[in-house]
């Protein structure tokens, strides 16, 4: 029995609207999931905030503690002027957080183990850094390329160097996300195979079975800390650049 890992990376088209000069246009399993994160997100986040409750409830507890993990993350990174962009950190974070989650559910389908959507949020986030740098501090936002302290003769050197980290930033930005939900969730489909191989070669193939089925349920435990893990290493980063935008060249 063949089990091929890849597919279930897979966007498939589920509704096509018509085409628009050579390209289709369609609803795809990826913006459905997309679709249901959103609403997931904010029927929690609306939900667990409605009543305001002088003593919360679980679901008020979690939205409270998910809001003030983020502002103390955003105000700690960033300073009292970054919590302007708490709004969209808390954006980006819940959405990344609740993609990775489901994307643990069985037959589901993991948005962030697509590239094209983990290089869009990593480029929102170097478009608004570079926006808001020059905006806020015109051609001062250049000192984020000079670092203090460097002799001057050094300077031709470390310059470029900075300035080709800067504009690397949304490739690693990317593809760290894209890479690990990637990673586990071929790792789990290949395990998983070779349960469904094993179990089918009668009872020394079910005693065969254990190891790989052990492997599964840690590799989903595994998984289960990285979904989470990498939401906040993806906010964190985003927080860190931010700061740049705020104060270049501290």
């Amino acid at each position: 029995m063949q089990v091929d890992p890849i597919h279930q990376f897979e966007i498939t088209d589920l509704i096509r609207l018509g085409s628009f000069h050579g390209h289709q246009i369609a609803v795809t399993n990826s913006s459905v999931y997309m679709f249901i994160i959103v609403a997931l997100v904010s029927a929690v986040l609306i939900g667990g905030t409605s009543r305001r409750a002088i003593v919360p409830g679980r679901l008020q507890s979690m939205a409270e503690i998910l809001y003030e993990f983020i502002a103390n993350m955003v105000h700690g990174s960033a300073g009292p002027e970054g919590m302007k962009f708490f709004p969209f950190v808390f954006t980006l974070f819940m959405f990344v957080l609740a993609a990775n989650l489901i994307g643990l559910i069985p037959y589901s389908f993991t948005v962030t183990s697509q590239l094209i959507i983990t290089v869009s949020l990593a480029l929102a986030v170097f478009f608004l850094v570079l926006g808001y740098g020059f905006w806020k501090n015109g051609l001062h936002f250049l000192n984020l390329f000079v670092p203090k302290g460097v002799p001057l003769w050094i300077m031709p050197v470390i310059v470029p160097i900075e300035v080709m980290s800067f504009l690397t930033r949304p490739v690693s930005h990317s593809i760290r996300l894209f890479a690990n939900m990637l990673a586990g969730h071929i790792a789990l489909q290949v395990f998983a195979g070779f349960i469904i191989m094993l179990s089918g070669a009668g009872i020394l193939g079910w005693f065969g079975a254990v190891l790989p089925l052990a492997m599964v349920i840690a590799l989903c435990a595994l998984e289960l800390l990285v979904a989470v893990l990498q939401a906040y290493v993806f906010a964190i980063l985003t927080c860190i650049y931010l700061n740049d935008a705020i104060h270049p060249g501290h």
